[in-house]
């Protein structure tokens, strides 16, 4: 038992080097990508569709993903996400390498590449619950949020590097090669598979009737649902300033290399977050740090619109960073100790639904907002006003747009804060441990991958 147990955790950590790596590679093509965009329409609203075409999958396409985590080995499910992105990204440097790219292109692809894409994220979380045991997860997910900042630290530096030798393709190359490198190591490893609880039995049936009931489950446990609301609200604000990152920060220095630089230190922050809370492990009721995260990235955003000093925003970037993998590892070991193991694909999945669910009407209005009404606006008469604060540069339009979003983030928190159901989840969400035994194995049909034919991170999940 000791010795499978070891097995488990090794998987795991193969798992997490694995998605580093892929990682680098898609953060590599994602910064060349934008700073191409940029370059060469000097607007916003690309860099908003780009997001907004990535993210429109999640919110349509996560139910069928969940049941297929489920009902599926969940190590063939991530198999056949990276053979789908791979091949997405071979179209994608065909368009470029060619001379032929059209903006529309790149839209079209993005949305093929984020429907393999979304199946990725429940298949993965839920194997987490079945390769770390209960007192380890903390940990585990902290080491998880290591990832999205390790791979922004590292794919700047060398975005930069590979944007002067080969541009866009090169990038494109290299991303696409890091998933098959994927692909190949996830296929090798063994991932066990979950044994039927009570819950899971109550749910399975018809693939329609198990595409539902993710979204069953939350309606039966409200606090959960009204939690899962009040994020989906803080994302419609946070997903659209982290569009706006790169012109702010490019408005505000116009330079490329301050601009990595700032990443990387964004990405240090998270670090600095993810390691606190392996060693820490938060507070004892985990609803008081991951409301407290929130509140205090609500307030840094707001700050961050007011700084017009690489270094000041630097420091107000590395804060802002900071509790966000603390509020996302300490989320997710709470649902793994909460929701049963046959049913975490399914519940995670509509998780993501509703954490995204906003996140699309927000790229189509940060992109027009900012290039239209917000920019256009600084250095005109009533702008006065806000110049003490924000400045008068190039990117002090996107900044006001970051107080205004501080603002109403900090507000939601409070008020999300005062309802008794989002506050005491953990006390009302009993772990399903205490009430289910597992009844029997949860048999399904092994499917080969001849039968069937980019990344992301909210702010918060």
């Amino acid at each position: 038992m000791m010795t499978d147990q070891k097995q488990h955790i090794r998987t795991f950590y193969v798992l997490i080097f694995t998605q580093v790596f892929s990682m680098i590679g898609s953060r590599i093509s994602g910064i060349a990508i934008g700073i191409y965009l940029f370059q060469q329409t000097g607007n916003a609203t690309p860099l908003a569709m780009v997001a907004f075409f990535s993210t429109v999958p999640m919110v349509l396409a996560s139910s069928i993903s969940g049941v297929l985590a489920d009902r599926w080995d969940r190590r063939i499910v991530m198999v056949l996400s990276d053979t789908g992105q791979a091949l997405c990204t071979l179209a994608l440097f065909i368009s470029f390498a060619s001379g032929s790219f059209e903006l529309w292109h790149l839209y079209v692809i993005i949305v093929i590449q984020s429907v393999f894409g979304v199946f990725q994220s429940p298949a993965f979380q839920a194997s987490i619950t079945m390769l770390i045991p209960d007192h380890q997860r903390d940990r585990a997910n902290a080491i998880q949020q290591l990832t999205g900042p390790l791979a922004g630290i590292i794919a700047p530096a060398v975005a930069g590097v590979v944007y002067a030798i080969g541009e866009v393709p090169l990038a494109i190359l290299i991303d696409m090669l890091t998933f098959v490198a994927a692909m190949i190591v996830i296929f090798s490893i063994h991932i066990p598979r979950p044994i039927q609880t009570e819950v899971g039995k109550k749910f399975s049936g018809t693939f329609w009737k198990e595409s539902w009931a993710g979204l069953a489950y939350l309606r039966q446990n409200r606090p959960l649902l009204y939690n899962m609301l009040y994020i989906s609200m803080i994302n419609f604000f946070f997903a659209g300033m982290g569009v706006l990152m790169t012109p702010y920060i490019l408005g505000r220095t116009n330079s490329e290399v301050t601009l990595g630089v700032l990443q990387s230190v964004q990405n240090v922050g998270a670090i600095a977050g993810a390691v606190t809370l392996g060693i820490w492990g938060g507070t004892r009721k985990r609803m008081t740090t991951i409301l407290g995260g929130i509140l205090v990235a609500g307030m840094f955003i707001g700050i961050l619109g007011m700084a017009q000093h690489a270094l000041v925003m630097g420091v107000v970037m590395f804060i802002f960073m900071y509790p966000l993998p603390i509020v996302n590892g300490l989320f997710m070991s709470l649902m793994q100790a909460k929701v049963p193991p046959d049913m975490q694909g399914r519940v995670f999945a509509v998780m993501e639904q509703f954490s995204t669910l906003l996140m699309p009407l927000s790229f189509l209005l940060v992109g027009p907002l900012a290039d239209n009404i917000f920019s256009p606006a600084v250095g005109t008469e009533g702008w006065a006003t806000f110049a003490p604060f924000v400045g008068t540069d190039a990117g002090s339009g996107y900044g006001l747009m970051m107080v205004i979003v501080g603002i109403i983030g900090t507000g939601i928190t409070l008020i999300a804060w005062a309802i008794p159901q989002i506050r005491n989840l953990e006390s009302l969400l009993p772990d399903y441990m205490a009430e289910e035994k597992p009844v029997t194995e949860h048999i399904t049909q092994e499917i080969p991958l001849t039968t069937l034919p980019m990344e992301g991170q909210p702010a918060t999940s």
